[in-house]
């Protein structure tokens, strides 16, 4: 089985490199509002990578830059107007100077040196990318080879540092399926992961809301435009990439220690989106991501050969004995943490419960899909 893998190293580009970086931020943009802009105004809807060689010749800085960027940012922006044709999403935006500093090259095969346009070295810290030439990278130190072909890279800078993303096309041998363990996951606000085997994984990630919020307003009163003004937007940047890279660290944690511990896996499929427009729990929610630990599980229960199992998301989960079967459909309130079964009168924790009753009802859907 065939699975693509994303892998995230720190650039460091010297001045040159740095420059180079910049300007092709500059002309990927420049030639994405370009075409937005003319297929907007319906003058061109189609062809765009033949009109770029027109375009070059009328702009000629922009063969400074890696001709890859530019046609990656045409597939993005044609990938924009199909989502935005058949699934009704948003109109495509322009990009901006601020918001949007990444840029993607593709990996292709140049004959004339018989090489790989972009090649890593991890015993050196080196990468090669196209124009750019080598770079040095750090992170990975345990890695001795990126296992696999590489397919494409995306530059990216934030808070004034450089990345770079290599998505790389790997070999996965699948053996036959014999699960020997299942685990329930209840998804809460209180506690961020409770199992069926009473296991609590508390969200350990600590936001300095004061500082952001004093940061905010001092970049109100800014001068747009000024030097001070740029520096106290890298302090804000660098306090959120902060944040997420701590919950990044734990959810990947979280989730692989239930994938090591773990054939199969059930969880609810929650509405996200639905819950975060409840006022009372939305700010508890963007804390706590409950989306981006089950996007995790997905794909690393199909990496290791497991099982992830979602089960309907309006199945009852904390009103149910996990004893008797009894509903208590008056239990709604989601500040009673523990109750009593009016049924056998066995003494509940609610979210043990709900995990016990959501790894059950997954094992039935196990069952079920071998029948």
């Amino acid at each position: 089985m065939r699975v693509l893998r994303g892998y995230v190293f720190r650039l460091y580009p010297n001045k040159e490199q740095e420059i180079l970086i910049n300007k092709t931020f500059g002309c990927t943009r420049f030639v994405y509002n370009y075409y937005l802009e003319k297929a907007l105004q319906k003058k061109i809807s189609y062809g765009y990578i033949k009109d770029l060689q027109r375009l070059s010749l009328e702009y000629p800085w922009l063969k400074e830059v890696d001709g890859s960027a530019l046609t990656s940012c045409l597939f993005d922006l044609d990938n924009a107007f199909k989502r935005f044709t058949k699934h009704n999403s948003a109109t495509p935006r322009f990009k901006t100077k601020d918001r949007n500093k990444s840029y993607k090259t593709n990996n292709f095969f140049k004959t004339y040196t018989n090489e790989y346009s972009i090649k890593i070295n991890l015993e050196k810290r080196l990468i090669t990318l196209p124009k750019l030439n080598e770079v040095k990278i750090s992170g990975y130190n345990k890695l001795k080879e990126i296992p696999g072909t590489i397919k494409n890279a995306v530059i990216r800078k934030l808070a004034n540092k450089y990345y770079v993303s290599i998505l790389v096309e790997e070999e996965k041998i699948v053996s036959d399926f014999r699960p020997n363990s299942i685990v329930g996951l209840d998804l809460g606000l209180k506690t961020l992961v409770v199992t069926s085997h009473n296991e609590r994984l508390e969200n350990t990630i600590k936001v300095n809301e004061k500082r952001i919020k004093g940061l905010q307003k001092k970049l109100l009163k800014c001068q747009k435009g000024s030097k001070n003004r740029e520096k106290v937007k890298i302090k804000i940047q660098r306090a959120y990439l902060k944040i997420k890279n701590a919950r990044k660290h734990l959810i990947h944690d979280l989730t692989n220690k239930l994938i090591r511990e773990h054939d199969i896996i059930v969880v609810e499929d929650l509405a996200v989106q639905q819950m975060q427009q409840t006022h009372s729990i939305a700010k508890c929610l963007t804390n706590n991501p409950f989306s981006e630990i089950i996007r995790v599980l997905k794909y690393k229960a199909l990496w290791n050969n497991k099982k992830l199992i979602q089960i309907n998301r309006y199945y009852p989960s904390s009103q149910i004995c996990n004893h008797c079967g009894f509903r208590n459909r008056a239990l709604k309130d989601l500040n009673i943490r523990e109750w009593e079964c009016p049924s056998c009168h066995n003494k509940l924790d609610r979210d043990l419960n709900a995990s016990i009753n959501i790894m059950f009802e997954g094992l039935k859907e196990y069952m079920r899909s071998l029948a």
